[in-house]
């Protein structure tokens, strides 16, 4: 496990957006990010479940596929998919420790990051597979992102939002120019549903430099999405779309010998995307940490219609606008619950209870969300929601006994939570 641990300590070099560092680092593997085709995805909410619809329909048209996301939520694994699976801790181990000695050269320009490290580890994975297709989410942002030394096939934005406001600027349109800087010459990009002021962002980004450009809602109508969709909640087939939409155009840029009679709607239903609006018994377990998802979540429970309100649980990293996105959610819940998550950045439940109070919510703190789940009564489901970090919501997994993906092992939180 000491590669792993040795990941984790990267963790002290912080943030640094720049491509130098992570350029001179994959020079020194051999350039590892174009050993293989990729989708790039960029955007303020969404990104992950869009990346995990595209992977499980090109899985199931016989494809092998990568797919690189941030962060995780209990081990670090989850962050490397390879054919519909974390990563394996040998084959990790491998990766990390051949990533780590390239990092320790003398001649590298600086000390890659965490997520500098962890990006070149996702390229060495899918180069040594030859996977046919590695699908590519963004950290922070898009131009100055780690995984923008890719040359995709493809690039897909999703929703953009006001979040990371001290990195990507404070205006919805200084944040859509960062994500848009994923956006290459000749290279497709399809843009999820956005406000107006986002749209002509992305498209004047993709004129400028001759990229073709879809705005997925006029190319997939939800229609096309099944009802039983797996994963819950309007945003989640905004989502979707955005997804058939990203794979209609990828359509014929991948392997002809890969094509499946296999129905879109039927592909769709092997989609997992854990922790995500969730229902885990009497709980709904949601990410939602950032005010665009906090309205997401809020709408998403307002579409229930089961006449009363559920609890609230949540935690919060000290550097979210947790303010606004508690008075999001006021509206549609009914007692909260503040506890901790598992990050050095966390309120302390105290203060969290406190916000939750000045937004309109009656509050208490406590000790953990143990204590905060056994709180919870007895009645039909939901109960209360879970949310806040996408960190608590792998803790609540673990909690509940839903967590998927084996015996969990909790491995700590990037900075920042992305």
């Amino acid at each position: 496990m000491k590669p792993l641990l040795d990941l984790a300590a990267r963790r002290r070099f912080g943030i640094r957006p720049g491509l130098d560092v992570i350029n001179a680092l994959c020079s020194r593997l051999g350039d590892p990010q174009h050993g293989f085709k990729a989708v790039h995805v960029a955007g303020t909410n969404g990104k992950g479940a869009v990346c995990a619809v595209v992977d499980a329909v090109l899985r199931c048209r016989g494809l092998s596929v990568g797919r690189y996301t941030s962060p995780h939520l209990v081990n670090l694994n989850e962050r490397f998919f390879l054919d519909g699976a974390p990563v394996d801790d040998e084959t990790l181990e491998s990766a990390a420790e051949k990533v780590l000695s390239a990092a320790r050269s003398p001649a590298m320009p600086g000390e890659p990051t965490f997520f500098e490290t962890l990006t070149a580890v996702a390229f060495e994975l899918y180069a040594q597979r030859k996977v046919d297709c590695a699908i590519l989410e963004c950290g922070l942002g898009g131009r100055l992102d780690a995984t923008n030394v890719c040359e995709p096939s493809l690039c897909v934005i999703t929703r953009v939002g006001l979040d990371h406001c001290r990195w990507l600027g404070g205006t919805t349109e200084e944040i859509a120019a960062e994500k848009a800087g994923i956006v290459k010459a000749g290279v497709p990009v399809v843009l999820g549903r956005n406000a107006p002021e986002v749209r002509a962002v992305v498209e004047a980004k993709a004129g400028d430099v001759g990229a073709p450009f879809t705005y997925a809602p006029d190319l997939v109508p939800e229609k096309e999405i099944p009802a039983d969709y797996p994963l819950p909640g309007a945003f989640n087939r905004e989502n979707a779309v955005t997804a058939l939409a990203a794979l209609k155009i990828l359509a014929g840029r991948l392997p002809s010998s890969a094509a499946t009679d296999l129905p879109v709607a039927d592909s769709l239903a092997w989609v997992v995307w854990p922790g995500r609006f969730q229902t885990v018994g009497r709980f709904i377990v949601d990410g939602a940490h950032n005010p665009p998802a906090a309205a997401a979540l809020a709408a998403a429970l307002g579409e229930l219609r089961t006449g009363r309100k559920p609890n609230l649980i949540a935690g919060f990293c000290a550097d979210k606008d947790v303010a606004s996105a508690l008075s999001l959610l006021a509206p549609a819940v009914g007692r909260g619950y503040a506890v901790e998550i598992k990050n050095p950045r966390s309120l302390s439940a105290g203060a969290t209870a406190a916000k939750m109070r000045a937004a309109g919510i009656d509050a208490v703190a406590c000790g953990s969300l143990g204590e905060a789940l056994a709180a919870q009564p007895e009645a039909p489901p939901p109960v209360a929601v879970i949310c806040g970090s996408l960190f608590l919501a792998g803790e609540a997994l673990v909690e509940l006994g839903a967590y998927p993906w084996g015996k969990p092992r909790f491995d700590g939180a990037e900075t920042p939570q992305v």
